[in-house]
């Protein structure tokens, strides 16, 4: 199957983390036909491959696979239809982080480096990894025993495709993507009438008035110098209008890059919570559960340095900026202890960008593209995959000298 068609089949067919049983066969097969030593079922449904060539070193290429619980509304002739049950619930799946894009990227690249072996020497470790939208994904396969069973690598590639043009590659040393957090929080009232609230303690407007004061910790506690996002993602919370519910609960997303801020957020956050609580005459203390949490992700500076030149040879590379998304992937190079080089691969309609010139311009056009977890994000198909299967190829073989 040619690429297209293979990211085409994978776009209408998403799976939820620690789900995707059918993405990781199709990885496995191609694997195997690729010749890689091939193992399924690493943290849970994660699938390794191990291509050796001679003697050198190992490259570790990733590639996360899961899908997100929401509905695609691209328009799209192959757009994704599926659905699962998630929580009890039966909810849309859709590729709208451009996860599909990163799987087909890396079947390519292994294809093309096992049929080239003449290139380079060492070995390649191809990781499809699941759940990265969970945040629990990379860590289940470094607990599964990745590396003592197929070997640690040298360094760790990889990429996500961005609401760059497409033929561009967005590359920055240091801290490149946020640091994540992801908080539950259950706020308990006392249920009654909602014609009599008054002899109730009403979580719906608890939750209200933490959301509001939420907005407070980063406008008026993190330095302007500083970078840091807190949002509320879902509120959930009763079930008619005539009845004050018992609970409410909030789901928040906290995204920083220094360690120092990351604590501060978090502490001002519980603080916030908990202050709410008892100025609603709350009977019961508020639940805060820490569902995730990693780190942000930081480029090794010598090795993207290295990685760039051998970008730069297939794409313009550009310094995007900080990222405030989030990614897993920085798990893998830390338990290695190896240096990490993770990318932006550029997946928008190039058109969209005539006359950008600099990296602010991009930026600003960026912003008002749809992109990653839009229900309307869809990269181009071509030249993305092209240029992704290029740009891991040649970041490995920067790696693996002949």
């Amino acid at each position: 199957m040619n690429l297209a068609d293979l990211y085409r089949d994978l776009h209408q067919h998403p799976e939820l983390g620690f789900a995707e049983t059918r993405t990781a066969a199709i990885a496995a097969r191609e694997l195997r036909a690729a010749g890689f030593e091939t193992a399924e079922g690493v943290g849970v449904t994660g699938v390794v491959g191990v291509l050796r060539n001679g003697d050198g070193p190992t490259a570790l290429l990733r590639a996360d696979m899961d899908g997100l619980p929401m509905a695609e509304r691209t328009g799209l002739p192959y757009a994704s239809t599926a659905t699962a049950d998630r929580d009890g619930e039966r909810v849309p799946v859709a590729h709208a982080c451009g996860h599909d894009v990163h799987v087909t990227c890396l079947v390519g690249a292994a294809r093309e480096l096992a049929a080239t072996r003449d290139t380079w020497r060492g070995a390649v470790l191809a990781v499809f990894q699941p759940a990265e939208e969970l945040g629990g994904g990379a860590q289940g396969m470094v607990d599964d025993g990745l590396f003592e069973r197929f070997g640690t690598p040298d360094v760790v590639l990889g990429q996500h495709v961005a609401p760059l043009p497409a033929g561009m590659i967005g590359l920055r040393p240091g801290p490149a993507f946020a640091a994540a957090d992801t908080l539950r929080v259950t706020l308990y009232g006392e249920g009654g009438h909602g014609s009599r609230p008054e002899s109730a303690v009403d979580p719906v407007v608890m939750a209200a008035a933490t959301v509001l004061r939420l907005q407070t910790v980063v406008s008026r506690e993190v330095s302007g110098l500083d970078t840091a996002v807190v949002t509320v993602g879902a509120i959930r919370a009763g079930t008619v209008a005539n009845i004050i519910p018992d609970e409410a609960e909030l789901l928040l997303s906290v995204r920083t890059y220094e360690p120092a801020v990351r604590e501060r957020v978090l502490a001002a956050v519980e603080r916030v919570v908990r202050a709410e609580a008892a100025a609603s005459g709350a009977a019961r203390e508020p639940e805060i559960v820490r569902l995730t949490g990693y780190p942000a992700v930081r480029n090794d500076p010598d090795a993207a340095a290295r990685t760039g030149a051998a970008l730069a040879g297939v794409a313009r590379v550009v310094d995007p900026g900080q990222v405030t998304g989030s990614e897993d992937v920085g798990v893998f190079a830390t338990a290695a202890g190896v240096p990490l080089v993770y990318w932006l691969l550029g997946g928008a309609d190039p058109a969209a960008f005539a006359g950008a010139g600099t990296p602010g311009t991009l930026r600003e056009l960026a912003a008002v593209l749809p992109a990653n977890h839009s229900p309307k994000y869809a990269p181009v198909i071509s030249p993305t995959l092209d240029v992704g299967v290029a740009a891991l190829v040649s970041a490995a073989r920067a790696w693996l000298p002949v």
